[in-house]
């Protein structure tokens, strides 16, 4: 009788057990959590202010500046910033002068750490000659990072003084003379330059936005140089990726000049140049064969050179 009543108590618990299992409980609530949508901050700025830009991947200091027509010294006081190459993904900086300041460089030794670019690691760039450190992209950013620490103060050379037009004689009509392409390009409020073109030989590159930022000109290694206009040198080395030994001169507030793949430079960040004064030879550095790649920039864009240079 004992035993009869334990199986029938012990049936009934597992009938339980069995019955709490199979009831279907409260389950507590999924939620599918996202990510914060990424703050527009950045590109509103930007998009509000032109002389805000918001860096982006692969962007250093150096490309800013160049892009910008700027000393990377004059970004480093605008934006504050203590270390050159510590910039971020998304972060706004200025890179035009606040209100008053002539954005004049510093003058000041800024020490210059290795650059860090803001991206993934990329393979080396391969290059047939040159100098063997590391490469990176033609910019304002790159370029400034490249100055040296030696406090240069960009001053524009002074334009040449206006000739007075000559009255026209009485009873006779005034004919403005044709415009030729440099004249062109030069009357556009910038300071009149005098251009010439900076090396004998033919081209073999015309601009082409987007593909060739410049004209290329065959040559000969060693061939002479020279400065299309009169400036002062921005930049003297090779750290640009795809420039080899390269020069910058800077000829006004909005006006530079790069003469790219030289065999040797000839001057020095800093030194004052003269219209026709050579500044470098010829040369295949980072290049398939010997030749000059030159650009003008405007504003820190690249914009056609047959429109400043002379008809040859």
């Amino acid at each position: 009788m004992i035993k009869q009543t334990k199986v029938i108590f012990g049936s009934i618990t597992l009938a339980a057990i069995l019955s709490a299992c199979g009831t279907t409980g409260v389950q507590a609530p999924v939620v599918e959590r996202q990510a914060p949508p990424r703050s527009t901050a950045a590109s509103e700025a930007r998009d509000r202010d032109p002389a805000l830009y918001t860096v982006k991947r692969g962007d250093t200091l150096l490309r800013i500046a160049l892009e910008h027509g700027q000393n990377y010294r004059d970004l480093v006081a605008w934006n504050n910033i203590g270390d050159p190459n510590d910039i971020k993904v998304d972060q706004v900086l200025r890179v035009l002068p606040p209100t008053g300041d002539t954005g004049g460089a510093q003058t000041s030794a800024i020490v210059m750490p290795a650059v860090t670019e803001v991206r993934p690691a990329a393979p080396a760039v391969p290059k047939k000659s040159g100098p063997r450190g590391e490469k990176r992209a033609y910019s304002d950013a790159t370029l400034a990072e490249l100055r040296s620490d030696a406090g240069v103060v960009e001053t524009p050379p002074a334009a040449p003084a206006a000739t007075p037009a000559r009255p026209a004689a009485a009873g006779s009509l005034a004919v403005a003379p044709a415009v030729a392409p440099a004249a062109a390009a030069q009357a556009n409020g910038d300071e009149k330059l005098s251009w010439m073109w900076p090396s004998e030989g033919k081209v073999i590159g015309t601009f082409d936005e987007g593909k060739n930022k410049g004209v290329d000109i065959a040559g000969k290694a060693g061939q002479q140089v020279v400065a299309a206009g009169a400036g002062k040198v921005m930049y003297a080395g090779s750290g640009i990726r795809g420039y080899g030994n390269l020069v910058i001169v800077k000829h006004s507030n909005s006006l530079l000049s790069a003469y790219a793949h030289n065999r040797s430079i000839l001057v020095k960040e800093g030194q004052s140049v003269n219209k026709g004064q050579a500044i470098a030879e010829m040369g295949d550095s980072d290049a398939d064969r010997v030749k000059l790649h030159f650009e003008i920039r405007q504003q820190g864009k690249p914009v056609d050179p047959s429109k400043f240079l002379p008809n040859r």
